[in-house]
């Protein structure tokens, strides 16, 4: 006999679907994240691990105390090897910039009516 054409999914259907799909998703998801948290520990106790051995091994490079081209670097200040990103001028300083060009335009100004009123153009 003959069989039916098979019906589209129902909204219901595809809803059903959707959320069945979502949660595989989320529980994938879940175990991704219960891993990593897992693994947390782990990871913290290499990293503290490295962070020893490098500051052992720093300790043991030998040298003098007094040595001071061993020393950290404080890169709070100067020393040309901070950041090539260049300061953002304060507040003050830009008001007081802002004053300076308008004084400079107020000078010209005069000047330009100085020599019309002296030249007579």
């Amino acid at each position: 006999m003959f069989r039916r054409s098979p019906r589209s999914t129902s909204p219901l259907h595809r809803r059903q679907e959707e959320i069945a799909r979502r949660e595989a998703e989320l529980r994938e998801r879940a175990e991704q994240l219960e891993r990593s948290i897992a693994a947390a520990p782990r990871i913290a106790e290499e990293t503290a691990r490295r962070q020893r051995d490098v500051l052992h091994m720093r300790a043991n490079a030998g040298g003098s105390r007094l040595n001071v081209s061993m020393a950290l670097q404080d890169k709070r200040y100067g020393d040309g090897g901070g950041s090539a990103r260049r300061r953002r001028p304060l507040r003050k300083e830009r008001r007081e910039g802002r004053i300076a060009f308008l004084l400079l335009i107020v000078a010209l100004a005069a000047v330009v009516i100085w020599l019309m009123s002296h030249l007579h153009f």
